[in-house]
């Protein structure tokens, strides 16, 4: 099948004709690459590393634990939820956002290393980040963060594990997070909004893609309306906390990640929302961009407000 062009800022052309190979016999291969490309993450000047293992009911999770060394007192914190269709290891760019979100707000990063796909299916990765969000509260004094100023924050797949943690932290009853960050994020699983339809071979993400991620998540060409699967359908999203959520133009996600802001603040949520032209999915890939930078500075400018609060 040809693929269409579409007017792609010039910054992201490099990645327009990139998709992931989501076959189930190069898969292994793939994801073992790609851990390949992150692994080595270590301490700098700024920030210490250090691994951890989050126990959980079905055993132990691998994260990463990012403090700023001049860190006093008991900081805010991020749970990070990284994306890759819930069957990709978290890429190199995702270890460097989470440095810079680190180093820029003065706060404690949590990284979840969460079970993949297909091996693990779900409800598996919303498992693993939920644990390590209770985790966070529980051993909060001795973490040295604040339980009260813990965000959330995710991209793709992991937007959908962010905002899952919040809707099982509220409807279990105990405390939710301060806010929440979300990156073209997964929130519909249906197939059927207008971006869905005409994105059909967009790079990096499009609905073709979703099609196989589905399949390899639950087994089915589309996500079952289930409130923690598909949290845009869930039947009340009150109580939510404040909400940052940015799309890209050339995305098939686009539509649900805007329809989950409205309704998000349809129902008492203070969103804000950025739908950024000229993009593509996994557009923070860039690492020398304008456009990039600047979503970057709005994203620390919300965590810092709901830190702030």
């Amino acid at each position: 099948m040809k693929r269409k062009k579409y007017p792609i800022h010039a910054d992201f052309k490099r990645w327009a004709n990139v998709n992931p190979p989501l076959r189930r016999g190069v898969l292994p291969l793939v994801q073992a690459g790609v851990r390949l490309l992150s692994c080595g993450q270590r301490s700098d000047k700024l920030l210490r590393v250090e691994k951890r293992k989050i126990p959980t009911p079905n055993g132990c999770v691998k994260a990463l634990w990012y403090e700023p060394k001049n860190a006093d007192g008991r900081t805010p914190c991020i749970l990070f939820c990284h994306g890759g269709g819930f069957v990709l290891p978290a890429a190199p760019y995702h270890y460097r956002l989470a440095r810079m979100y680190a180093a820029a707000l003065g706060c404690k990063v949590l990284f979840v290393q969460y079970r993949l796909s297909p091996k693990h299916v779900f409800p598996a990765p919303m498992e693993d980040c939920y644990a390590a969000y209770e985790w966070l509260l529980e051993n909060a004094e001795t973490l040295g963060i604040d339980e009260r100023r813990i965000a959330v924050c995710g991209d793709s797949a992991g937007g959908a594990l962010a905002t899952v943690v919040a809707m099982k932290a509220r409807d279990n009853g105990v405390q939710t997070p301060c806010g929440q960050l979300l990156i073209y994020p997964v929130v519909g699983g249906s197939l059927q909004t207008p971006s869905m339809l005409e994105y059909t071979d967009t790079p990096m993400c499009n609905s073709r893609d979703m099609v196989k991620y589905y399949r390899l998540f639950f087994g089915a060409d589309t996500l079952p309306d289930l409130p923690y699967v598909s949290p845009l359908n869930a039947q009340s999203l009150r109580g939510m906390p404040d909400t940052y959520i940015e799309t890209a133009e050339f995305d098939c996600l686009r539509d649900e990640g805007k329809a989950y802001a409205e309704r998000l603040r349809s129902e008492g949520a203070e969103v804000e929302y950025h739908g950024v032209s000229g993009t593509i999915h996994g557009f923070d890939i860039v690492k020398k961009s304008g456009i990039v930078d600047e979503c970057v500075r709005k994203r620390t400018a919300f965590l810092a407000r709901v830190f702030a609060r």
